[in-house]
């Protein structure tokens, strides 16, 4: 039975892609079989340029995902462990690369490698009720699926090692208070929330989109020179095309551009 629910949006909302974590008996926690699933299917949503946003969020009530299947990995031997983590961490960082913007949905429980799945969207969506962590050091271990990288690099380094260090919960409000929630809702409306952002980033232009992301991840891993010539590497990526025509003509026009990717 499939753990991952691919659902791919039409109408007014055709270029919306949600991906749906369906793994109730073990709270979505990542599994062979789920992990195998999703590396698909971000191959084979990095190839389509119909996707312009991708939504990752749970199907199961009061959980996104509970992190690592503590329970497998009992069974693995080291070897076999540490082949599962570096396997986790690629696939993390497959979706960090997605070209187009990527969207997390955090309703209930996000611990451990389900909080670092969701640092590895672009932007995060969460629920009221929400609880998130990265308990790794209680455990004996350390977040081992990007969680020590991309957290200081979102809220900066003494706030992360405090949240690793003690390996504390905490909630929604903190979340967005850090910086982890882009945005906050009621307890169950998450999910709508970030369809209506998806909603907001939908009529812009495609490549536009996948060039400022490109921009933004790649420059800030550079000095500030560097990080101008990639955003001038990127703006020359949209001058030929012609969805930079359409933008001009509508705005010209006073209509809205009907941007097609080209």
């Amino acid at each position: 039975m499939a753990t991952l629910r691919i659902e791919r949006l039409d109408g007014s909302d055709s270029g919306i892609l949600l991906l749906g974590l369906e793994r109730p008996e073990a709270k979505n926690a990542l599994g062979r079989q789920l992990l195998q699933e999703i590396t698909e299917a971000l191959a084979s949503a990095a190839e389509d340029l119909s996707i312009r946003v991708v939504i990752l969020h749970s199907l199961v009530p009061g959980v996104f995902c509970a992190g690592a299947d503590l329970k497998e990995r009992a069974d693995m031997t080291q070897e076999e462990a540490t082949a599962f983590v570096k396997k986790l961490r690629g696939t993390f960082t497959a979706l960090e690369y997605l070209p187009m913007p990527t969207i997390a949905v955090l309703e209930g429980a996000a611990l451990g490698g389900g909080l670092e799945l969701a640092l590895a969207c672009d932007l995060r969506v969460v629920g009221g009720q929400a609880r998130l962590g990265l308990p790794e050091t209680g455990l004996a271990i350390i977040p081992g699926a990007g969680g020590t990288q991309r957290l200081p690099r979102l809220i900066g380094r003494s706030r992360a090692k405090e949240l690793i260090f003690t390996a504390r919960k905490f909630g929604a409000a903190e979340a967005l208070d850090y910086g982890i929630a882009d945005r906050v809702t009621d307890p169950g409306k998450a999910l709508e929330s970030a369809l209506d952002l998806a909603r907001e980033i939908l009529p812009n232009g495609p490549i536009a989109l996948r060039a400022a992301k490109e921009a933004i991840d790649q420059g800030l891993d550079l000095d500030r020179l560097g990080g101008l010539n990639v955003e001038e590497a990127c703006y020359a990526k949209v001058i030929p095309t012609e969805d930079r025509l359409e933008g001009l003509a509508a705005f010209k026009e006073k209509r809205r551009p009907m941007y097609r990717g080209r």
